[in-house]
Parts: structure tokens; C-alpha cells; sequence
């Protein structure tokens, strides 16, 4: 039985399948933003995602146990598999990517996996990729105030990816909660949430970073959409090749989160926002946990 709702979709790469533009990153479910959820809660939250056409869904084996709460959900819901495309991942950052893409495209090969994908990673290992098989999607942190993708300090990363029909998908694209509005200060985190650790978030670089905040949440307001809303269909509008995957923890927000498929912008307001975004100074750079266009070992001839 499929889903009762569908998402806008968008075509994973020219002989890829279409799957909803709007997924959800289910890191946060279990660890990087304050204590898990009950197992009861979480399995809503999966069960609401799917009736709202939210299948696109993004885990790895490090975000705690993610992975095993969808397989929870998979196992109460076995006829609803075919419906989820589910991504996962892993990091080899030593072994040459080369050698990594080799071994699963046997996975492929043996019909164990569909496609392959790769996460924040250069546009050079990206080619190195490509090269050894088809890659289908390259994850990597994009908002408003996190544009490096676009440029040379994000290894022209965009610019690759819609070169070698890869599509991109933007984690964190609500700039790790702050383009929400919600948070105005550190002291809004609970104690265990990684962003108190982050530079974006400490002392008065929060307080210079909220301008865009306030920026893209009064033009929300003047459109009747929240600035969540407003921000996910900018970033959907930047590329034919991006999707965005937004977490949360809470059905409310998944919710709100998916109603940016309501949203439409004109080619002004999709400029005027680009200037708010370029024109922003974000003051902090990006922790170099998150990968940050890493590199892999060369591969020895």
C-alpha cells in the first residue's frame, strides 16, 4: 500500500528513480541534539513521514542507534519497505575511494544495494568516484549561511556534481536548527546538543548569525509560510539536482518542515534571498568533525 500523501519528486540522476524532494535525516533522532525520544515516539515519527508521502530517508551507523529504530519500523511495517528509499553510510577515509567504490559496486553488482552515494567529500574524490562507478549522490551540509559548495572553498562542489549527474543532498539545511528561529541563544540547547560545541553558536558569534535569521523570518511572515518553510524551498530552487533532507525529533516539525512543498518563489524573491544569503557574514566556519570536502588516500599504481 503506497503512501496516502505524495511529495513534489525529483529524478535521482537521468536513469535514477524519482523520489520526494523533501526527505528526512534521522541523525538527531538519536544523538547531536539532546537525549533521544522514546522508541514509541520516534516510531511515530517514521509512521507520520511515511502517511505524508516523506519517504526519502537518510541514517548511518554512527548516529547512535538510527539505524535500528527503522529497522524496528521496517519489521511493524514489512509491507511499507518498498516504499522508503532508504540511504545509509559509513567512512573509509584512509582507504582510497577507489578501492571502497570497487567493493560495493559488487554490493550493486550482487543487488544488495541499488546506488551508490558519497558524503562530504571533495570534488576531486567525487571524479576519483565517478571514475570507478556511477555515483549516484553526494550528501554535504548546504543552507543559506553554509553556500561553500557553490565555490572554491567548497571545492566547486556543486558545480561537479551537476556536471557528472550527481544529485546533491543537503543535509542540515535549516543551518542546524538557528534558520528555524527558534534559538536565540546557546542557553536554547540542552546540555548534551553538539551545537553548543560549534564556533557558529558560541558567545557573540550567535548573536551576529541571527541577522540572516530574522532577515528570512520576516519575509516568511510576509508570504503566510514559516521561515523553515521558506528556506527549504529556496535551497530545492538553487539546483535541479538538490533534495533536502531536514531532521527532527518532532512530528510538528516534520510536518512543517514538509508544507515547504507548498511553497513557490518567483525568480525575484529566489534572488532576493540570494542576496540575503551571500550578503549575510556568517561569523564561524564549519567544525572540521563533518568532513568538511575531505579526501581519501591516493590510490597507489
Amino acid at each position: 500500500m503506497a503512501p496516502p500523501a505524495q511529495l513534489p519528486l525529483r529524478q535521482l540522476t537521468k536513469n535514477g528513480p524519482k523520489i520526494p524532494s523533501i526527505g528526512l535525516g534521522l541523525m538527531g533522532i538519536s544523538v547531536g541534539y539532546g537525549a533521544a525520544t522514546s522508541d514509541e515516539e520516534r516510531l511515530k515519527l517514521l509512521d507520520r513521514a511515511w502517511e505524508l508521502g516523506c519517504t526519502n530517508w537518510d541514517t548511518a551507523d554512527i548516529y547512535g542507534d538510527s539505524e535500528d529504530v527503522v529497522g524496528k519500523w521496517f519489521k511493524l511495517h514489512p509491507e511499507r519497505r518498498q516504499d522508503i528509499f532508504l540511504a545509509t553510510k559509513f567512512g573509509l577515509r584512509d582507504v582510497p575511494i577507489e578501492k571502497t567504490v570497487e567493493a560495493l559496486k559488487q554490493l550493486v553488482d550482487e543487488g544488495k544495494v541499488k546506488y551508490l552515494g558519497l558524503s562530504e567529500i571533495s570534488s576531486t574524490t567525487l571524479r576519483r568516484a565517478h571514475a570507478t562507478h556511477p555515483i549516484s549522490a553526494v550528501q554535504v551540509e548546504y543552507n543559506p549561511w553554509t553556500l561553500d559548495i557553490e565555490g572554491p572553498s567548497g571545492t566547486n562542489l556543486l558545480k561537479a556534481c551537476e556536471e557528472l549527474d550527481v544529485a546533491v543532498f543537503a543535509y542540515s539545511p535549516l543551518g542546524r536548527g538557528i534558520l528555524t528561529g527558534r534559538f536565540r541563544s546557546v542557553d536554547d540547547f540542552e546540555a548534551t546538543d553538539t551545537r553548543r560545541n560549534l564556533t557558529r553558536f558560541q558567545g557573540d558569534n550567535f548573536k551576529k548569525n541571527l541577522t540572516i535569521v530574522d532577515q528570512f523570518n520576516e519575509l516568511a511572515k510576509n508570504r503566510g509560510f514559516t521561515s523553515s518553510q521558506l528556506v527549504l524551498a529556496w535551497i530545492l530552487e538553487q539546483s535541479p539536482n538538490m533534495f533536502v533532507i531536514p531532521g527532527t525529533k518532532n512530528v510538528k516539525y516534520l510536518e512543517e518542515n514538509v508544507g515547504a512543498a507548498k511553497v513557490t518563489l518567483s525568480k525575484e524573491e529566489n534572488q532576493d534571498l540570494r542576496k540575503l544569503a551571500v550578503e549575510a557574514g556568517v561569523v564561524g566556519g564549519r567544525d572540521p568533525f563533518f568532513g568538511c570536502f575531505a579526501d581519501t588516500a591516493p590510490l597507489e599504481k
